[in-house]
């Protein structure tokens, strides 16, 4: 009797006002704020190749392919935030061989496989075919036949066939930019369209959500690009590093802006919710979206990235900036995606209370289960970039 008096005094401890019962504890926690975060990761990294390869922006060819490798890398993983945070992870595979049309996720799972394996594998096997051929030539052992495996024991890198390779690979980048918006803009459908949560309900989080993500995956691969640079103690390309931080800018405005305008929207049409939500972002969230997402994630990066376009300081001092702001920035939309994710289960349905969110260390759904998940697309990255080193790779002419 005493134990279940202290529980359930641990329990009201959580709640402010009045809620729902079902309320006090969140369903959704910090791996299902990873699925979204890593999603856009993925998406943002895909588009930066594509300014590349289909724009024909070549300034930014040292990071093309270090681009695909690290959305290959994040995708594979992209999925397992999901599949821990399930009851049953083993029936996870369900979703694919039972097809049901009318379930949002049933929906995701096939976006994300037309995505892995058509657009992003397929892409990054045609541009990599004529080099695992010359590498299958020139090692010998296990590694020998793992290249020859990889290039499907293909043995023709004439020009015909290099320039085949090279048209295919264009035809799938372009295929893969409306996939990479249709794959992370569908992650941001799902929460926009519950209907119920008010916090959710918008026709912009599916763009917002876009945007965020070219973002957060543009930040990653500057970031990936400046430490695999310092480790292999080679010179980095300044022009590339400042092209990729002036798309960088443009796409921060317009992900500010879209954002603004949905808070905009919120606070003329004052609905029923306004004031639960405006004690919400004013209370419990005040830390992660003021702070952590619109000061150090959006208002310092956007600041000094405008700065940096009109008055460039030496390189050293610009490297300096561009490491500390990729971090500021992946920093800013993983607390947008907690702000999403957490925070629409912070308030009651009835809009007279709240609950209080806290997360153990340990646990499947801790924070050592969410730093591990988010290593993994590293170890693979490190991995990828190993069997398949862009720096050793022979140059070839995107142009058709």
């Amino acid at each position: 009797m005493i134990e279940h008096f202290q529980n359930l005094q641990e329990v009201l401890s959580k709640v402010d006002g009045y809620i729902y019962p079902n309320e006090i504890e969140l369903n959704w926690s910090i791996l299902i704020v990873l699925y979204p975060y890593i999603t856009g990761l993925v998406a943002g990294a895909f588009i930066l190749a594509s300014l590349e390869r289909i724009f024909k922006i070549h300034v930014l060819k040292p990071t093309y392919v270090l681009a695909l490798l690290t959305a290959l890398s994040f995708l594979l993983v992209a999925t397992m935030p999901l599949i821990s945070h399930l009851g049953k992870p083993f029936r996870a595979y369900e979703i694919m061989i039972t097809p049901h049309l009318s379930s949002a996720m049933a929906i995701f799972g096939f976006v994300y496989l037309w995505y892995l394996m058509v657009v992003l594998v397929l892409e990054i096997w045609f541009d990599y075919r004529r080099d695992l051929v010359i590498w299958a030539n020139e090692t010998t052992g296990l590694k020998r036949f793992i290249y020859k495996t990889l290039a499907l024991w293909s043995t023709d890198i004439s020009p015909k066939a290099v320039a085949l390779d090279n048209k295919i690979g264009y035809i799938i980048t372009v295929i893969g930019v409306p996939s990479a918006f249709l794959l992370h803009g569908y992650v941001g459908f799902i929460f926009g369209s519950i209907k119920a949560n008010p916090w959710w309900s918008t026709v912009l989080m599916p763009v917002i959500f876009l945007f965020s993500a070219m973002v957060s995956g543009i930040a990653l691969v500057m970031l990936i690009y400046i430490l695999i640079t310092k480790i292999r103690k080679q010179i980095l390309d300044m022009n590339c590093l400042d092209t990729i931080a002036k798309y960088l800018f443009y796409i921060l405005i317009i992900d500010f802006v879209l954002e603004g305008l949905d808070q905009i929207h919120r606070i003329y049409e004052a609905e029923e919710s306004f004031e639960a939500l405006h004690n919400l972002v004013f209370g419990k969230l005040f830390f992660t979206l003021f702070i952590m997402q619109g000061l150090l994630g959006t208002i310092v990066p956007l600041a000094t990235l405008g700065t940096l376009q009109f008055y460039k300081p030496k390189e050293q001092i610009r490297r300096a900036i561009y490491l500390i702001l990729s971090v500021l920035i992946l920093v800013g939309i993983f607390f947008m995606r907690w702000n999403v994710v957490v925070g629409g289960q912070l308030f009651s349905k009835s809009f007279y209370g709240y609950t209080s969110f806290k997360i153990d260390l340990i646990g499947a759904e801790g924070y050592l289960m969410a730093f591990f998940w988010l290593i993994v697309p590293f170890g693979i990255l490190s991995f990828l970039l190993w069997l398949l080193p862009p720096w050793k790779k022979i140059d070839v002419d995107h142009d058709i």
